[in-house]
């Protein structure tokens, strides 16, 4: 998806420092080298039937966004339930008015652009507290395909995986600490450039032919976005609590910038794959998170042990108004992990 005309994938700024105040406060609280806490509590328990439920759009819509999933759930020990009743009902549908969560993920098709809230953080009450049409509560979306109904992209199969990913817990590949984004995107103006913009505002190449950097391009039409937030989006995250695997130009999660956003070309930041189909590095990532295997299951089961043990197992736990219990989080993923230890993996 060439992406110089289109808004870049963004959550609402106000969601957007909900998230970070809490992590803060998870990370803070969690230091001494518990660096799979965040990671392991923010996905979906092993083997769960993940619900999913639709604001608007028809049935076919709704038919091709689940047959589009398909490719996440093969993968994966996770199932993505869209209410069919055995495959010959409706959808699932959610409204703005609920007030009991019809579905962990709430799919929209009305607001502008493509998100999703990452994992758990679909049901997390204390992102959107404050109302806004995006966050954890029942009456508010958490995954977002703008324009679907009325004008898909032309590869919207990649689209619905790159944000069923993020729903499942993944992140954004260029910002993999062991990619070479960081290094190959180029963040400033060209020596001299002057500020020229196209008459729909966005920034271009002026008179001498020297180039907006990514910073003064994405301050422009139609993403507007501050410095801070472009780091937020498009800077390597290096933080102890996120697993990264290595990385991978063929993931669906690895952006197709233009090209001006790379010091060189080729880039080894470009894709090389076709932004439709899961990567072999998406699939095993996915049997990271979700694992088939007993061997899987019993190497996430020892890890949760050890971190449930580092945080006390005393009942208080680790409260506080932005973070959350730490430990009873924890403490629910672990009993779930043993569950399906002693009944095996499907």
């Amino acid at each position: 998806m060439e992406l110089e005309s289109l808004p870049l994938e963004s959550l609402p700024d106000e969601v957007v420092a909900q998230i970070e105040v809490r992590d803060r406060w998870r990370r803070a609280s969690a230091a001494g080298g518990l660096e799979f806490l965040i990671t392991d509590i923010g996905r979906w328990p092993l083997g769960k039937t993940v619900r999913v439920a639709f604001l608007d759009g028809n049935d076919q819509l709704h038919a091709d966004i689940a047959g589009a999933t398909k490719q996440i759930t093969d993968a994966c020990n996770l199932t993505l339930d869209f209410g069919q009743n055995g495959g010959g009902g409706t959808f699932r549908r959610w409204t703005t008015s609920d007030t009991v969560l019809a579905a962990e993920i709430r799919v929209s098709f009305d607001l502008p652009g493509f998100f999703s809230l990452v994992g758990t953080d679909s049901t997390d009450g204390a992102i959107g507290a404050g109302g806004g049409p995006v966050g954890g509560n029942p009456g508010q979306r958490s995954l977002n395909l703008g324009r679907f109904v009325s004008n898909r992209p032309a590869q919207w199969e990649g689209t619905v995986r790159h944000e069923f990913l993020h729903a499942l817990g993944f992140h954004h590949s260029h910002q993999n600490m062991r990619g070479t984004c960081e290094g190959e995107f180029r963040w400033e103006d060209e020596v001299g450039y002057v500020p020229t913009q196209d008459p729909s505002g966005v920034f271009v190449a002026d008179a001498q032919g020297r180039r907006p950097g990514i910073y003064t391009f994405l301050a422009g039409e139609p993403n507007k976005w501050p410095r801070a937030k472009v780091d937020h989006n498009l800077r390597t995250v290096d933080a102890p609590d996120l697993v990264a695997g290595p990385f991978d130009t063929k993931s669906v999660m690895l952006y197709r910038f233009p090209a001006f956003f790379y010091k060189s070309i080729p880039s080894s930041c470009a894709p090389a794959g076709n932004g439709q189909n899961l990567s072999d590095g998406d699939k095993r990532g996915l049997d990271l998170l979700y694992p088939h295997t007993m061997g899987g299951l019993a190497d996430r089961q020892a890890r949760a042990d050890a971190v449930l043990q580092s945080l006390g197992a005393g009942p208080e736990g680790l409260p506080g108004a932005d973070g959350g219990d730490l430990a009873e989080a924890y403490r629910s993923r672990v009993e779930e992990l043993a569950a399906a230890q002693a009944a095996g993996v499907h």
